[in-house]
């Protein structure tokens, strides 16, 4: 196993193929980022949970830019709630 990037891209590449999507179309590092954001902003299983839903916003319409947007919002909400319990 390989942590190359060409490998992530030929990964991401072979994916959306075979799922039926584009193949050229996947912000591959705006999502590793909001997926370290959540990892750490909220829980580490957290992080790909989060992607997971972003996915489906998108598939509901949203923009990957918005949803991302939105979520990175709630994320700092959810750190700076204070009443939530620890």
């Amino acid at each position: 196993m390989s942590d190359a990037p060409e490998d992530l891209d030929a990964w991401v590449t072979a994916l959306a193929e075979s799922l039926g999507l584009p193949a050229d179309r996947h912000p591959v590092g705006l999502l590793l980022d909001l997926t370290r954001d959540a990892a750490h902003g909220v829980v580490r299983p957290a992080g790909p949970l989060t992607t997971y839903l972003v996915g489906l916003a998108v598939a509901q319409g949203m923009t990957v830019e918005d949803a991302v947007a939105r979520t990175r919002a709630t994320i700092d909400e959810w750190k700076a709630d204070e009443s939530r319990p620890t």
